[in-house]
Protein backbone atom coordinates (compact mmCIF):
# COMPACT_ATOMS: atom_id res chain seq x y z
CA UNK A 1 0.00 0.00 0.00
CA UNK A 2 1.15 3.59 -0.99
CA UNK A 3 -1.17 5.47 0.88
CA UNK A 4 -2.58 7.44 -2.15
CA UNK A 5 -5.91 7.45 -3.60
CA UNK A 6 -6.72 7.90 -7.33
CA UNK A 7 -9.57 9.08 -8.66
CA UNK A 8 -9.95 7.45 -12.25
CA UNK A 9 -12.65 9.08 -14.09
CA UNK A 10 -11.42 12.78 -13.79
CA UNK A 11 -13.82 14.16 -11.89
CA UNK A 12 -12.14 15.91 -8.38
CA UNK A 13 -14.69 17.14 -6.29
CA UNK A 14 -13.73 20.31 -3.95
CA UNK A 15 -13.83 17.52 -0.63
CA UNK A 16 -10.97 15.74 1.50
CA UNK A 17 -11.56 11.94 2.83
CA UNK A 18 -9.28 11.02 5.45
CA UNK A 19 -8.92 7.34 6.45
CA UNK A 20 -7.86 7.32 10.01
CA UNK A 21 -6.86 4.14 11.89
CA UNK A 22 -8.16 4.75 15.43
CA UNK A 23 -7.72 1.20 17.18
CA UNK A 24 -10.28 -1.33 17.42
CA UNK A 25 -10.92 -0.72 21.14
CA UNK A 26 -11.93 2.29 20.10
CA UNK A 27 -15.69 3.16 20.89
CA UNK A 28 -17.84 5.48 17.49
CA UNK A 29 -17.65 8.48 19.64
CA UNK A 30 -14.03 8.05 20.34
CA UNK A 31 -13.13 7.73 16.42
CA UNK A 32 -14.70 10.61 16.21
CA UNK A 33 -13.20 12.60 18.64
CA UNK A 34 -9.61 11.50 17.50
CA UNK A 35 -10.30 12.81 13.95
CA UNK A 36 -10.08 16.53 15.76
CA UNK A 37 -6.19 17.28 14.58
CA UNK A 38 -7.58 17.40 11.13
CA UNK A 39 -10.54 19.30 10.97
CA UNK A 40 -10.34 23.48 11.50
CA UNK A 41 -11.82 25.03 14.97
CA UNK A 42 -15.15 25.89 13.45
CA UNK A 43 -15.57 23.04 10.24
CA UNK A 44 -18.19 21.34 9.31
CA UNK A 45 -17.75 17.63 8.28
CA UNK A 46 -19.80 14.71 7.65
CA UNK A 47 -20.16 11.54 9.20
CA UNK A 48 -21.57 8.24 8.87
CA UNK A 49 -21.43 4.97 10.25
CA UNK A 50 -20.52 3.27 7.02
CA UNK A 51 -23.16 0.03 7.49
CA UNK A 52 -26.01 1.64 5.28
CA UNK A 53 -26.67 3.32 2.05
CA UNK A 54 -29.04 6.02 0.70
CA UNK A 55 -29.93 7.76 -2.17
CA UNK A 56 -29.66 11.03 -0.05
CA UNK A 57 -28.20 14.30 -1.55
CA UNK A 58 -25.49 15.15 0.74
CA UNK A 59 -25.85 19.04 -1.04
CA UNK A 60 -29.38 19.25 0.12
CA UNK A 61 -28.57 18.02 3.60
CA UNK A 62 -25.32 20.18 3.78
CA UNK A 63 -27.79 23.44 2.83
CA UNK A 64 -30.41 21.88 5.46
CA UNK A 65 -27.38 21.79 8.20
CA UNK A 66 -26.38 25.31 7.40
CA UNK A 67 -30.01 27.09 7.35
CA UNK A 68 -30.45 25.63 10.79
CA UNK A 69 -26.71 26.65 12.76
CA UNK A 70 -26.95 24.58 14.74
CA UNK A 71 -24.30 21.70 16.07
CA UNK A 72 -25.49 18.67 14.35
CA UNK A 73 -27.91 17.02 11.58
CA UNK A 74 -29.13 13.66 11.79
CA UNK A 75 -30.25 12.03 8.45
CA UNK A 76 -33.61 10.52 9.72
CA UNK A 77 -35.40 7.88 7.82
CA UNK A 78 -38.51 5.26 8.33
CA UNK A 79 -37.48 2.21 8.64
CA UNK A 80 -38.83 -0.65 6.55
CA UNK A 81 -40.97 -2.66 9.20
CA UNK A 82 -39.47 -5.98 9.99
CA UNK A 83 -42.75 -7.65 11.06
CA UNK A 84 -46.57 -7.59 9.57
CA UNK A 85 -48.82 -5.00 11.99
CA UNK A 86 -51.83 -5.55 13.25
CA UNK A 87 -54.48 -3.32 13.99
CA UNK A 88 -57.65 -4.22 16.58
CA UNK A 89 -60.94 -3.43 18.03
CA UNK A 90 -60.92 -5.00 21.13
CA UNK A 91 -60.09 -8.83 20.28
CA UNK A 92 -61.05 -8.08 16.51
CA UNK A 93 -58.00 -8.09 14.16
CA UNK A 94 -59.80 -5.07 12.49
CA UNK A 95 -56.75 -4.67 9.62
CA UNK A 96 -53.68 -6.10 9.01
CA UNK A 97 -50.66 -5.12 6.37
CA UNK A 98 -47.92 -7.43 5.92
CA UNK A 99 -44.21 -5.74 6.30
CA UNK A 100 -45.71 -2.27 5.39
CA UNK A 101 -43.44 0.19 3.50
CA UNK A 102 -41.95 2.01 6.49
CA UNK A 103 -42.48 1.25 10.47
CA UNK A 104 -43.88 3.99 12.92
CA UNK A 105 -41.90 6.67 13.51
CA UNK A 106 -38.22 7.96 12.62
CA UNK A 107 -35.11 6.27 13.12
CA UNK A 108 -31.23 7.76 13.15
CA UNK A 109 -30.54 7.22 9.52
CA UNK A 110 -26.66 7.11 10.15
CA UNK A 111 -25.75 9.57 8.17
CA UNK A 112 -24.73 13.52 10.14
CA UNK A 113 -23.44 16.72 9.43
CA UNK A 114 -21.40 18.34 12.20
CA UNK A 115 -19.56 21.32 13.20
CA UNK A 116 -16.27 20.56 15.30
CA UNK A 117 -17.95 21.99 18.44
CA UNK A 118 -19.70 18.16 18.61
CA UNK A 119 -16.33 17.18 19.47
CA UNK A 120 -16.89 19.00 23.28
CA UNK A 121 -19.79 16.08 23.60
CA UNK A 122 -17.45 13.26 23.07
CA UNK A 123 -15.95 12.06 26.55
CA UNK A 124 -13.11 9.74 24.95
CA UNK A 125 -12.35 6.49 23.79
CA UNK A 126 -14.90 5.10 25.84
CA UNK A 127 -17.80 7.18 24.35
CA UNK A 128 -20.22 5.74 22.09
CA UNK A 129 -20.99 8.08 19.58
CA UNK A 130 -24.64 7.06 19.46
CA UNK A 131 -25.49 7.47 23.00
CA UNK A 132 -24.32 10.27 25.13
CA UNK A 133 -23.43 12.61 22.80
CA UNK A 134 -26.01 12.20 20.32
CA UNK A 135 -28.67 12.50 23.44
CA UNK A 136 -26.65 15.23 24.75
CA UNK A 137 -27.08 17.10 21.63
CA UNK A 138 -30.26 16.59 21.22
CA UNK A 139 -31.09 17.95 24.35
CA UNK A 140 -29.45 20.73 24.57
CA UNK A 141 -31.09 21.64 21.14
CA UNK A 142 -28.67 21.82 19.01
CA UNK A 143 -29.20 18.95 16.95
CA UNK A 144 -31.86 18.83 13.78
CA UNK A 145 -32.79 16.17 12.22
CA UNK A 146 -33.04 15.93 8.11
CA UNK A 147 -35.82 13.85 6.74
CA UNK A 148 -35.07 11.36 4.63
CA UNK A 149 -37.89 10.03 2.10
CA UNK A 150 -36.02 8.20 0.12
CA UNK A 151 -34.29 4.86 -0.13
CA UNK A 152 -32.22 4.06 2.82
CA UNK A 153 -31.11 1.05 4.05
CA UNK A 154 -28.63 -0.87 6.63
CA UNK A 155 -26.85 -3.65 6.22
CA UNK A 156 -26.95 -5.46 9.84
CA UNK A 157 -27.92 -8.78 8.93
CA UNK A 158 -26.91 -11.71 6.60
CA UNK A 159 -30.81 -11.30 4.28
CA UNK A 160 -29.74 -7.01 4.03
CA UNK A 161 -26.14 -7.94 2.73
CA UNK A 162 -27.92 -10.40 0.47
CA UNK A 163 -30.48 -7.95 -0.97
CA UNK A 164 -28.41 -5.06 -1.53
CA UNK A 165 -26.08 -7.39 -3.24
CA UNK A 166 -28.84 -8.57 -5.47
CA UNK A 167 -29.79 -4.78 -6.04
CA UNK A 168 -26.51 -3.64 -7.13
CA UNK A 169 -25.81 -7.13 -9.28
CA UNK A 170 -28.58 -6.32 -11.29
CA UNK A 171 -27.86 -2.90 -12.25
CA UNK A 172 -30.96 -1.20 -9.82
CA UNK A 173 -28.83 -0.01 -7.00
CA UNK A 174 -30.82 3.32 -5.49
CA UNK A 175 -28.15 4.61 -3.82
CA UNK A 176 -25.84 4.80 -6.95
CA UNK A 177 -26.41 8.10 -7.98
CA UNK A 178 -22.70 9.11 -9.33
Amino acid sequence: STGKTKIHDGNQPKWTVHLADTGQATQTGGRVKRLKKWLGSDETFMLTYGDGVADLNISKLLDFHRSHGKIATMTSVRSPARFGRIGFDGDRVTEFFEKPESGEGWINGGFFVLNTKALDYIDGDHTAWEREPVERLAHAGEMVGYKHYGFWSCMDTLKEKSYLEELWNSGKAPWKVW
